[in-house]
């Protein structure tokens, strides 16, 4: 073993002091104010950050294009001043129905899209179908309490050479008003053997949303629902939060009814329906935001579309009130300024 000379570790001690030194000039420094012209170093450069998709960017991809256009750089239309004063809007599409809404009846574009959408959903696949060009016109406004409503509007498809339209109009007998075309024929369809003898307007297919299992129809809290098959009633009133007060019939070939959204009961588990019986009055229970019934079918692991079970048909007006039809056709023709 070395030992260090004089029996003393010296490189230890100077190596020790040297330590100390150098640590108390570097407290000294610390407290010292920088110098008046010292650089100021950077801003690190901002994380880049993702937004989501926008509103007409999400509209347009469930409408099913292939890619968004860059938005359109244009001022917003003005609202509608008043509810209850007619507003009417001419346009041809550029990208898609929701844009060419939102381009030019601004705050209520969404709204009002998919109240004019309804009206042609049964002649024409709007995801599919609409083209650009199309020629759009609608004469609308806005209820007392704020919902948007359409007395008239058309549809000029360039796909299929002609255009559609659609009128708000009462036929005698009818207990609501409902969507006519300028020949007579009422634009939508209607189920043969339906759960409902009148309602305002179907305002959901089946095939309109993926999680959408069932067709929607309007109508007012207390409208009679029927059975539209002979069955038994399997259960009631099962998952409240969502479905509200509901009823199951199993009908006889096997297929399943679920009838959502109820206001009041009229058959219980386990009894025994025949076809046309109340079994219940439509109601706005569970997750629903307005009143309507949700109508759906299922046979087995299947859901299956109420307008193949029971098929449809189209109401035309007979030839005693044709003329008083054509009298408000003229008549909203004028005020959408429109005579095609």
């Amino acid at each position: 073993m070395i030992q260090p000379p004089l029996g003393k570790p010296w490189l230890l001690y100077a190596l020790l002091g040297s330590s100390l030194v150098l640590n108390l000039m570097m407290v000294s420094n610390k407290d010292a104010p920088a110098p008046a012209d010292a650089p100021v170093a950077e801003a690190a450069p901002a994380a880049e950050t993702t937004t989501a998709p926008s509103t007409v960017a999400a509209a347009e991809a469930v409408a099913g294009l292939d890619a968004p256009l860059p938005e359109p750089t244009v001022d917003a239309a003005e609202p509608a001043t008043a509810s209850g004063e007619w507003q009417f809007m001419e346009a041809r599409v550029e990208h898609s129905l929701a844009r060419t809404f939102q381009k030019n009846t601004g705050e209520h574009a969404d709204a009002l899209s998919a109240v004019y959408a309804r009206l042609f959903m049964w002649d024409i696949d709007l995801r599919r179908d609409l083209q650009k060009g199309d020629k759009v016109r609608v004469l609308w406004r806005l209820s007392e309490t704020g919902d948007v409503e359409i007395a008239a509007a058309k549809l000029r498809s360039r796909k299929y050479g002609k255009t559609l339209t659609a009128y708000h109009w009462q036929a005698p007998g009818d207990e609501y008003p409902s969507f006519w075309r300028a020949d007579g024929m009422e634009a939508g369809l209607r189920l043969k053997n339906s759960p409902l003898d009148s309602y305002e307007q179907i305002t959901s297919l089946l095939k309109d949303r993926p999680t959408h299992r069932g067709m929607d129809f309007k109508t007012p809290v207390g409208t009679a629902l029927r059975t539209p098959k002979a069955g038994n009633v399997t259960r009631v009133n099962w998952n409240w939060a969502a479905n509200g007060n509901c009823v199951e019939v199993q009908f006889d070939d096997g297929t399943l009814a679920k009838f959502l959204h109820l206001d009041e009961l009229k058959a219980t588990a386990g009894a025994r329906v025949q076809p046309g019986q109340v079994i219940a009055l439509t109601g706005n229970t569970g997750r629903s935001t307005a009143p309507h019934l949700h109508y759906q079918l299922d046979k087995g692991s299947k859901n299956i579309d109420p307008i193949d079970y029971h098929g449809t048909e189209r109401r035309h007006l007979t030839s005693e009130v044709t003329e008083t039809f054509k009298g408000e056709v003229e008549r909203l023709n004028a005020l959408m300024k429109s005579d095609t």
